[in-house]
Order: C-alpha cells, then sequence, then structure tokens
C-alpha cells in the first residue's frame, strides 16, 4: 500500500503543478489580449492559445488534481483533521477561480471583454496566494 501511496501522492502533485501553471499563465495571457485590438490579428492568435490552454492543459489537469485529492483523502483517511479541511476549502476556492477564468475566457473569445489589463493582473495573484495557502496548509499543517 506504501508504494501505491507514493505513487499516488506523485501523480497528484504533478497535476496539481500542471494546474497552476495554467491559472498563472492564463490571466497573464488575458493581460496581453487586453492591449491588442479586438479582431486582430495578435487577438485571434491569443484567443486560440487561451483557448488550448485551458481545454488541454488547465481543465484535465483540474479533474486530475480533484480526483487523486479525493483519492488521497479516502487512503489517508484523515478526515478528522483540520488540515484537510482548509485544504477541501482552498482547493474549492480555486476551482471557482478557474470557473471565472473560464468564463473570461468566453468574454474574449466574442470580444465582449470590457476589464482592463490591471483586473486579469490582480486575479493572477489571486492564483499565487491560493497556491501559498495550500502548500502551507498541506506541508505544515497548522491545524
Amino acid at each position: 500500500m506504501n508504494g501505491a501511496y507514493l505513487w499516488l501522492k506523485a501523480a497528484h502533485v504533478i497535476a496539481v503543478i500542471a494546474w497552476l501553471a495554467g491559472m498563472l499563465y492564463l490571466p497573464r495571457l488575458y493581460v496581453y489580449h487586453c492591449g491588442v485590438a479586438p479582431g486582430s490579428e495578435a487577438a485571434e492568435m491569443l484567443k486560440v492559445m487561451e483557448r488550448r490552454l485551458l481545454r488541454a492543459i488547465v481543465n484535465p489537469a483540474m479533474i486530475a488534481s480533484f480526483v487523486l485529492g479525493g483519492l488521497l483523502l479516502i487512503v489517508l483517511d484523515a478526515w478528522d483533521q483540520g488540515w484537510v479541511w482548509a485544504k477541501i476549502a482552498l482547493a474549492l476556492g480555486l476551482g471557482g477561480v478557474h470557473g471565472l477564468f473560464a468564463r473570461w475566457l468566453r468574454d474574449f473569445a466574442a470580444d465582449r471583454n470590457t476589464r482592463p489589463a490591471r483586473f486579469y493582473r490582480l486575479w493572477n495573484e489571486v492564483s499565487t496566494l491560493l497556491l501559498i495557502a495550500l502548500v502551507v496548509v498541506v506541508i505544515v499543517k497548522p491545524f
């Protein structure tokens, strides 16, 4: 069981890294997208990049993160520990941010973005703060 647990844990960490890499890059693409004219060649290229990033990396990595994390929770059977619930809350919060990023992608795809680049720069920091909190909760286990 120990070997299987370690492989499961490694797969979960890989999935989380892939998810967060996309979550940190997607709003950066939105910042660039704000700086180009709708319908321009650059805007169309950014639309393709954003869509591919979300569909090919961010969405599958999020699903894998939740599935593998759920399996780890079942194996650990640590439901009575506070850090587990903090991790679940933070992961769900990151999932909510993911949903916002997907909605904003649809706005850019339809040339309906009304937000400035600064807005997306700030949201990029939200993913970073959630990442920091998740790492601290899982490694330090303060609860």
